[in-house]
């Protein structure tokens, strides 16, 4: 039996309930040592729902010898703050997404990360779903040919009571709107698999179905790593909420990931299905998904930290699918879109 690693949860908002059940499942391998907030009340509730120890105190936390890694749930404004503090505690950090509000600000956390010389990773968990696994061996060994087209689409709803929390939609909190809070998951799929190596043009608007600071409606035109054209919508105003959707056109076969449904269409006739495991979040209730993945991002974290390699999302794969969010939004603006 491996040695069980003792962990720290930070942050105790909604993306803490996959988290805490994805521990849950893996509590042969982690030693859930503390659950951390900094309100009393919020960390109270978490207590009724998990059986691990809760406390308001970081500090003590990061002082605890028994402490090897943390998961920081915290908003993407602290980000750098308490990863930061973390490193420098000598704990390894596994970060929610977006990494940090900026690029800029996401540079210095990758660079503490590495000074700091502990596994760091970050939860874009959609590379982990058995669907997005099977379509990049495809697509690296060679089964769909050369890429000549791709598409990327995530037609999400949110409605307005998620905007009006405090700080949803700011950039002083989430860093950006639909592109960098809700579409990243898909958007990093997405050029992990096809690369992207410039953005032609792009389109951001907020829609009238929504009163927030930044955009819940952006598409681009891009091009891919190897030259070929490809498409992208991102939106939280379909109601009432559609699996994203990425579509690759290749010279042997076109491969169809519909949420975390996967079919692969080859020109010699075979056919491939690999099933969805549930739900997406695409609709109003953002936490309608299971925690498989999530389950898959923190046994792949765990195995990092014991074999000493880097995690599958480096802090440096996050950020370049960050600096592409610049990129699509500093088109818009440079062309007034």
């Amino acid at each position: 039996m491996k040695r069980k690693i003792g962990v720290a949860v930070i942050g105790l908002g909604p993306a803490s309930l996959p988290h805490s059940k994805s521990l849950i499942d893996l509590s042969e391998r982690v030693d859930v040592r503390w659950a951390v907030s900094r309100t009393a009340g919020r960390a109270t509730a978490f207590a009724g729902q998990f059986a691990f120890p809760v406390t308001t105190d970081l500090d003590a936390v990061l002082a605890d010898p028994t402490v090897e890694a943390v998961i920081v749930l915290t908003p993407p404004s602290s980000h750098l703050d308490v990863s930061a503090r973390c490193l420098a505690a000598g704990k390894h950090v596994l970060v929610e997404k977006p990494l940090e509000l900026t690029s800029e600000r996401g540079q210095r956390l990758v660079d503490a990360a590495r000074q700091a010389g502990k596994v760091f990773g970050v939860v874009l968990q959609h590379r982990f779903r058995p669907a997005s696994v099977r379509l990049k061996a495809a697509i690296d060994g060679g089964e769909l040919g050369t890429i000549e087209a791709a598409f990327l689409s995530v037609p999400w709803w949110r409605p307005q009571a998620y905007y009006d929390e405090p700080g949803r939609g700011t950039l002083a909190r989430d860093g950006g709107g639909v592109l960098l809070t809700q579409a990243i998951h898909s958007l990093d799929l997405f050029r992990s698999l096809v690369g992207i190596s410039r953005v032609v043009a792009a389109q951001v608007r907020t829609t009238a179905l929504h009163r927030m600071e930044t955009e819940d409606y952006v598409s681009a035109l891009l091009e891919i790593g190897n030259g070929a054209p490809a498409t992208l919508v991102t939106t939280t105003a379909a109601y009432p909420g559609h699996p994203e959707r990425i579509e690759i056109i290749g010279t042997k076969g076109f491969a169809a990931l519909i949420g975390g449904r996967l079919h692969l269409a080859f020109l010699d006739g075979r056919n491939e299905v690999v099933e969805a495991e549930g739900s997406t979040g695409s609709g109003a209730n953002i936490m309608d998904f299971p925690h498989d993945a999530h389950r898959a991002v923190i046994a792949d974290f765990l195995d990092a930290i014991e074999q000493d390699r880097d995690p599958v999302v480096t802090g440096e794969e996050a950020l370049a699918s960050q600096r592409l969010v610049d990129d699509i939004l500093g088109n818009a603006r440079q062309t007034g879109r």
